[in-house]
C-alpha cells in the first residue's frame, strides 16, 4: 500500500470531502450539518490562510484521506498553550467505507505524521481532539503522542497532545 499526499482542491475535492465530513462516522469534524457550499466556504478559507493548508491522501492513489496542517501559533490554539518553534498543528480524517481494513488507520496516522516530519523545520506535532474521542487517542499513542492536558476550546473540551520527531521515530521504528 502506499500513501501520497497532494494539495486539496476546495472546488475540484468539495463533492468527496462533503460525503466525508457530513458522514456519521466523522462526528467529530463537526460538520455533520454542512452543505456542499459550506465546504467549499470552508475549505477555500482555509487555502487562502497563510496559516492553514488541508490535503487529500491518496492510497495506492485513490482518495481516502483529509489531511490539515496548521501554525497553532496563529490558528486553533492560540492562547490556550505557548507554541514553540516548530511546532505544527494537525486534523486527520480517514474516509468512510463499507469495508473497514484492520490496520488502515494507524498506518493512515503513521503516513501523516510521516509527511509532516519529512518538512525538516517541524519539530513538534500538536494535536487537539475531543476528549471522548478515545479511539484517536489510542492511535495518537500509538506514534509518540504524550497528552499533556485538557483544554477548553470553543466548541469542544480537547486532550492537547504533543509528539516530538524523536518520539514518533521511537514509536514507529523510523528514522526520518
Amino acid at each position: 500500500m502506499t500513501i501520497r499526499f497532494r494539495p486539496l482542491d476546495p472546488l475540484k475535492d468539495a463533492a468527496l470531502i462533503h460525503a466525508w465530513v457530513t458522514h456519521p462516522k466523522a462526528a467529530f469534524w463537526m460538520m455533520q450539518e454542512a452543505t456542499l457550499e459550506d465546504v467549499v466556504r470552508e475549505y477555500t478559507a482555509f487555502a487562502e490562510h497563510p496559516h492553514h493548508e488541508a490535503f487529500i491522501g491518496l492510497v495506492d492513489e485513490q482518495p481516502a484521506i483529509l489531511m490539515e496542517r496548521y501554525d497553532p501559533a496563529h490558528l486553533e490554539l492560540v492562547g490556550l498553550y505557548d507554541p514553540l518553534p516548530g511546532d505544527v498543528g494537525m486534523h486527520f480524517l480517514v474516509a468512510p467505507t463499507d469495508t473497514p481494513v484492520h490496520g488502515f488507520t494507524r498506518k493512515v496516522i503513521t503516513a501523516v505524521m510521516a509527511e509532516l516530519f519529512d518538512d525538516p523545520a517541524t519539530a513538534r506535532v500538536v494535536v487537539e481532539p475531543d476528549v471522548s474521542n478515545k479511539a484517536v487517542h489510542a492511535l495518537n499513542e500509538v506514534v509518540g503522542f504524550v497528552p499533556e492536558r485538557e483544554i477548553q476550546k470553543p466548541e469542544k473540551r480537547a486532550l492537547l497532545s504533543f509528539c516530538t520527531r524523536a518520539q514518533f521515530e521511537a514509536a514507529v521504528g523510523v528514522t526520518i
